[in-house]
């Protein structure tokens, strides 16, 4: 129960510290609304739908899962904020798991991406992307997993780095090329070896896809846009979160016993 506790409480900070900071909220929400509101209705306006693709569509199922998982990915960065307050050394000098910690950051930050989705969400009903309720009750567990994903990826990301400088330097570097790679703006079918050969090995993919995986399945078009069916993408991820949380973990032990 304390280790449950523990998670709890870390989870509890991250989330009442988002509702607390309300540039982080417009931050947070502008970009991907703006992306949805605009490039979806302009690409669809100047190419219409390319054999069958609805590129409204697919830019909103792109959006959504790149948003929840960079957010989640993104927000696993205030440990190192956390680090340079020596909030963190409060926390590892108490009875608890380093594994209890993470797992409560990941959970925290998953809970701060929650908003992003139900905005996205909203905004796309009112652009007309269908959305059927059976389709965003589905949606619900596989925006969880992919948020817990992309925590799993920002504490390897994050275990080795030290300050918040040098992690705000690398992060557009990791994440900036994966948008592409992952297939949220572009489709994936038509990539040179080489490309698809590092979007094989781009985590942000098979999050992208197991969202669309869904949606398609709910809501038929005339083109799939996804590449690999749901549990393949569900094997993969799995893999990918129980490597990135035990590593990643270890690492940022690592470190703070360094210190």
């Amino acid at each position: 129960m304390s280790e449950l506790s523990a998670i709890l409480v870390i989870a509890h900070r991250d989330f009442v510290k988002l509702l607390r900071d309300r540039a982080r909220i417009v931050a947070d929400f502008a970009l991907p609304l703006l992306l949805i509101a605009l490039l979806g209705p302009a690409l669809q306006a100047g190419f219409g739908s390319p054999g069958g693709l609805n590129l409204q569509t697919f830019v909103f199922t792109g959006v959504l899962a790149q948003t929840v998982w960079q957010s989640a990915a993104l927000g696993v960065i205030s440990l190192i904020a956390d680090r340079d307050e020596d909030f963190s050394q409060e926390i590892f000098v108490s009875p608890i798991s380093r594994y209890s910690i993470v797992v409560g950051k990941i959970l925290g930050e998953s809970l701060v991406a929650l908003p992003q989705a139900v905005a996205i969400v909203a905004v796309g009903l009112v652009l007309g992307v269908p959305l059927s309720l059976a389709t965003v009750v589905a949606l619900v567990p596989v925006i969880c997993v992919i948020a817990a994903f992309g925590g799993a990826f920002g504490i390897l990301v994050l275990s080795n780095l030290g300050s918040q400088r040098t992690a705000n330097q690398v992060f557009p570097f990791v994440m900036l090329p994966q948008f592409f790679l992952a297939g949220v703006f572009n489709p994936l079918h038509t990539l040179p070896w080489f490309l698809d050969l590092l979007s094989r090995v781009a985590p942000m993919r098979y999050a992208v896809d197991l969202l669309r995986n869904v949606y398609y399945d709910l809501e038929p078009a005339g083109l799939r846009a996804d590449v690999s069916n749901a549990p393949a993408n569900l094997t993969i991820i799995a893999a990918m979160f129980g490597v990135f949380l035990v590593s990643g973990t270890a690492l940022f032990v690592r470190s703070e016993r360094n210190r």
